[in-house]
């Protein structure tokens, strides 16, 4: 079952989203591709701790953190990644590893890859690992309002495929 506080907080503000099943995956690419969506417009979220607070990276499934450009843009001294452990009890409604891109629902900064924001619909988790939420980028802006920054690469083995 889909994360109903997700779930609830679209409706309440009125946004105009689609709710697919897919079958079960876990990684972020793998999930775009068993669920149809391009690998660009799919929205995963990576935790890091900056400063020491969990904070929330979102970037397309293709890519990966530059962790010393989010540092950069965080404005922050120290960045790691976080593990399982730490952040874990923050979802209590969601499957771990399958939280949607809605830090501010959970008490955190969220940054967005400069990239996803030329994007007219963006995917993401709906909290499985089974169902993913599709919805105008426009409106996660507005209600996340998110730090846009840029702090992304491709991942070689794409950079080299497409050559």
């Amino acid at each position: 079952m889909p994360c109903e506080k997700l779930l609830e907080y679209l409706d309440k503000n009125n946004v105009d989203y689609e709710l697919v099943e897919h079958p079960h995956a876990y990684a972020a690419q793998e999930v775009a591709t068993k669920a149809g969506i391009p690998g660009n417009t799919f929205a995963k979220a990576v935790l890091v701790k900056l400063d020491g607070l969990m904070s929330m990276a979102v970037l397309p499934a293709e890519n990966k953190v530059n962790f010393n450009l989010l540092r950069d843009a965080a404005g922050a001294e120290t960045i790691s990644l976080a593990v399982e452990d730490e952040f874990q009890d923050r979802f209590p409604d969601c499957e771990l590893g399958a939280m949607p891109p809605f830090g501010h629902l959970y008490s955190m900064q969220v940054f967005v890859a400069g990239s996803l924001t030329k994007a007219e619909n963006i995917s993401f988790n709906a909290g499985t690992h089974t169902e993913v939420i599709t919805m105008p980028y426009e409106d996660f802006e507005r209600l996340v309002q998110p730090k846009i920054a840029r702090f992304t690469f491709r991942r070689l083995r794409e950079r080299k495929s497409m050559a």
